[in-house]
């Protein structure tokens, strides 16, 4: 009933869209721009979110901002959008403080790709309402006979840096000014991936199943962007030449932003010599921007112990925490279903809270589809706790209580990996963590190092001290790289805005479903 009362909604509001987009067409070319400028500020971001990252930490003052916002390809400074302006208006009435020159640079580059999109939408088909479903299916059956391709007019944008440099914040800026009508998609490179294999499985038994996919999600979305784009898997290594030579074909355009350098993806993975190609397809189809800071504004938060506990014998204290966040509600062992199919056994959950051993997650064979399972949203999905008192639903889990997260080493590098990327998941979910750890985040990595670093590492004088070192000490180039975003981001978890936010996220998904729940009564009745 529930999936039900909100698919009224949708279409309730798609029908009032569609309606409004005809009564616009009718009117001339001005309105339009200005009716993207009202769809591109309408879903302003959390100023605390921003906050974070946007701290005084130059001499970059607000004129030099606001000077670059006035005046762009001849533009007028009253109907201009974008990340750019929009970070000038919250500076201007003092949401935000000055960033440094780095993040402003990156500004500029993200607020140019944006006009060209603008003054290119028609050309590069953003309008997902311009193209009739007909239209479509006849490109489709002709592009089955005549080989086609429509490469966008537009490079797309690759930004890398440190950790910590704001890259997904700078980019969450730029994707929600885009106009709501266009063909975008917003998502973290493990989930489009995880999408990517899904749809493949469906299309087993097709010529190429890669063309039928690229077809697919650059039908759903033109612009694509792509957070944290890292390559550790084979899997994915392999395929991604020929996936991003269909879309970009398909006119796809591509923002995105990594830790590494694209010369620098997939260092030292199996069978690289054939991930090599796609190196140069991306160089070739992206602007590639480096965000030169140095600063990981992340740990420039007020972060306090809260939920992250570094002692020996304290699961009875987490269990204590657990019980506190879940109140009156029961904790029973539950089942998540994941993609493909697949099932997650959680240990125990209630209340949107889950109980895991570190184990239980880390040291069996699950990955990033398994992680997604635990926080991401499907619909028609919930739990219910069997506690008569916990009638209030949450879909999927907001919360996750981890006993006994080890230090890394070469002992359990696999648990290092799995970990690394439970982090990722948590944080793009704004999931929120208790756990127990054998030391703080800097110390669970202290034996993972790159090759570099163990090159530059002074050897030990006591015989004793270097076994144990050779013994231990993990030499991996990725994880190596990965640790210093997961440090990060475990850091900020534990900050006092990052909980905050989460607190403000529950609070209103909890007005959401009680809402929902109103609806279904007033169907019913």
């Amino acid at each position: 009933m529930r999936r039900f009362v909100r698919c009224v909604r949708q279409f309730r509001s798609a029908f009032q869209h569609g309606r409004s987009s005809f009564h616009s067409d009718l009117s001339g070319r001005q309105q339009v721009s200005i009716n993207w400028k009202t769809g591109g500020v309408s879903k302003p971001l959390h100023n605390a979110e921003i906050a974070r990252y946007l701290l005084p930490l130059s001499i970059v003052t607000r004129n030099l901002v606001t000077d670059s916002a006035k005046v762009a390809n001849g533009v007028k400074e009253e109907n201009r959008a974008g990340p750019l302006v929009e970070y000038d208006r919250r500076i201007a009435e003092g949401e935000l403080v000055d960033g440094d020159n780095c993040q402003v640079g990156t500004l500029r580059e993200l607020q140019r790709l944006y006009d060209e999109l603008v003054m290119s939408a028609d050309a590069c088909r953003l309008d997902r309402y311009a193209a009739s479903e007909k239209a479509g299916r006849n490109r489709w059956l002709w592009s089955r006979f005549i080989p086609q391709s429509s490469y966008s007019p537009l490079k797309g944008l690759y930004l890398y840096g440190g950790v910590g440099t704001g890259k997904t914040m700078l980019m969450d800026l730029f994707f929600n000014q885009l106009p709501d009508n266009w063909r975008k998609k917003r998502i973290h490179f493990h989930d489009f991936m995880l999408d990517v294999h899904s749809r493949l499985q469906r299309h087993k038994g097709v010529a190429d199943p890669l063309e039928v996919v690229a077809g697919e999600i650059s039908d759903e979305a033109i612009l694509l962007c792509l957070d944290e784009f890292m390559v550790t898997d084979v899997a994915d290594a392999l395929i991604l030449n020929r996936l991003f030579k269909h879309l970009f074909s398909n006119g796809t355009i591509l923002v995105s932003t990594s830790n590494r350098a694209p010369d620098k993806l997939y260092e030292g993975g199996l069978q690289r010599d054939l991930f090599l190609p796609f190196i140069s397809t991306l160089k070739e189809r992206c602007i590639v921007h480096e965000i030169g800071s140095s600063i990981d504004y992340r740990k420039m938060t007020s972060a306090e112990q809260g939920f992250y506990f570094i002692e020996q014998d304290v699961s009875g204290l987490l269990e204590q925490k657990f019980q506190h966040l879940i109140g009156e509600c029961t904790a029973v062992p539950q089942e998540v279903e994941v993609v493909m199919g697949r099932k997650l056994q959680v240990p125990l959950g209630a209340n949107g809270c889950a109980y895991f051993p570190f184990e239980e997650l880390c040291d069996k064979p699950l990955g990033a589809a398994d992680y997604f399972g635990l926080f991401t949203e499907m619909d028609g999905q919930q739990f219910e706790s069997s506690a008569s008192n916990c009638s209030l639903q949450l879909e999927k889990f907001h919360t996750l209580a981890l006993e006994g997260v080890p230090i890394f080493g070469l002992h359990n590098r696999t648990a290092a990996y799995r970990f690394v990327t439970l982090v990722d998941v948590m944080y793009e979910n704004k999931a929120r963590l208790l756990c127990t750890a054998e030391g703080s985040p800097l110390q669970l990595f202290e034996r993972i190092v790159t090759i570099a670093d163990a090159q530059n590492m002074a050897p030990r004088t006591s015989s004793r001290s270097r076994k144990n070192d050779e013994f231990d000490l993990c030499v991996d180039n990725e994880l190596g790289f990965a640790k210093d975003r997961t440090i990060s981001r475990l850091t900020e978890m534990n900050s006092k805005e990052y909980l905050e936010q989460h607190d403000s996220m529950v609070a209103e998904k909890q007005q959401q479903v009680s809402q929902d729940d109103g609806d279904e009564k007033a169907l019913q009745a």
